[in-house]
């Protein structure tokens, strides 16, 4: 199976941005900070995790937010397929789940016209633009692998029929940390699928006061649409035809190559830390997704630093620890933190004094 996520072509890099694109980036600009504005209605604080479910969106991306319950992930998610107007169904996942809950079923109907018996697929609620894929991490395996072919292939495969899904789709899904009780930990097969890994943090001081201020009043703010599904498309293109330098392209792929182990390029934090790195879908999501920050940065080009922002919520769930580094506390941030302290830029050495905050604390 091809590790090319999407299906993009390998000339993508090669195209330039024509006028008519030029006019489309400040456009998405605009139609990002009206989405923030909206959100904003409903939401308190939490920009960076806004700005990184963004990104994802219009990278085509699926996202996993994670954090304890209460910090909004299932609000934030319904409310951004409200001002994008696009269908959304949402799936709690409980341990009683099954498959055909999810992506549909067959039944047998009798045809009023022939008489005849016939088989009928009942679409499952996996058939929306957006899916809200809530708790995913407390329904057993089974009933979670019903979302690989969907997320991967676009599609749904029921009585050795395929039916296809709508574009855009999205797998926005929610995650308890997965040292509470009654969780089934995903495989990492199945969160490679996922673009990002988002971390949702408490909220600070003064969040959480206008939290409190804002939810014991009777006052319900209605979120409007901002954005069509069309646009969306259009968007998740303009993003693919966005040119990057050889320079950072070699860069992500220095930043994923490095996690791996028994590779001449392995820093030995590397070797000391960690059981499992990155396969090649965390170098080219590292480009989409730099590519689609550049854009809602109002910028055509990308940078060395689009790379490094999205490189946690990328590579976060792609790293797996050994027992040696659990010992320490050693988390994939950690990790992270690390690697871009230690791989060099295109000619130039990134140092501990130059290295970016994490991108969960600022964008």
């Amino acid at each position: 199976m091809s590790s090319n996520p999407e299906n993009v072509p390998a000339s993508t890099e090669a195209s330039k941005l024509t006028a008519d694109d030029l006019a489309s980036v400040e456009r998405f600009k605009e139609s990002f900070a009206r989405i923030k504005t909206e959100l904003g209605k409903v939401i308190v604080g939490q920009e960076a995790v806004v700005n990184q479910l963004l990104v994802s969106i219009v990278s085509g991306g699926h996202s996993l937010l994670v954090g304890v319950p209460g910090l909004a992930k299932t609000l934030l998610i319904s409310s951004v397929s409200r001002t994008m107007s696009l269908s959304f169904n949402r799936i709690q996942f409980t341990p009683d789940l099954m498959p055909a809950d999810i992506t549909g079923t067959e039944v047998i109907q009798e045809n009023k016209s022939t008489g005849e018996r016939e088989f009928k697929f009942l679409p499952g609620p996996i058939f929306a633009n957006v899916i809200l894929a809530d708790e995913i991490n407390r329904t057993p395996p089974k009933t979670q692998a019903a979302l690989l072919e969907a997320m991967q292939e676009h599609q749904v495969t029921a009585g050795g029929r395929r039916h296809a899904l709508d574009p855009p789709f999205f797998v926005l899904a929610t995650q308890n940390p997965i040292e509470q009780e009654g969780t089934y930990p995903l495989p990492e097969a199945q969160l490679d699928r996922f673009m990002f890994m988002i971390k949702v943090d408490y909220p600070s001081w003064d969040e959480e006061l206008e939290i409190i201020r804002r939810t014991t009043t009777v006052e319900h703010p209605e979120v409007e649409a901002v954005i069509s599904g069309e646009e969306i498309l259009a968007l998740q293109e303009l993003v693919r035809r966005v040119p990057v330098a050889d320079s950072i392209l070699e860069y992500a792929m220095k930043l994923v190559r490095a996690t791996r182990l028994q590779r001449a390029e392995t820093p030995d934090f590397v070797t000391e830390w960690v059981s499992w790195g990155a396969g090649p879908r965390a170098a080219q999501y590292l480009i989409l997704g730099a590519k689609a920050r550049a854009l809602l940065h109002g910028r055509h080009h990308v940078n060395f630093e689009d790379v490094q922002r999205v490189a946690y919520p990328v590579l976060r769930h792609r790293i797996i620890t050994n027992f040696s580094a659990e010992a320490e506390g050693i988390t994939p941030d950690r990790v992270i933190d690390r690697l871009l302290e230690t791989i060099p830029q295109h000619g130039s050495e990134v140092t501990g004094d130059t290295k970016l905050p994490p991108v969960i604390a600022s964008e």
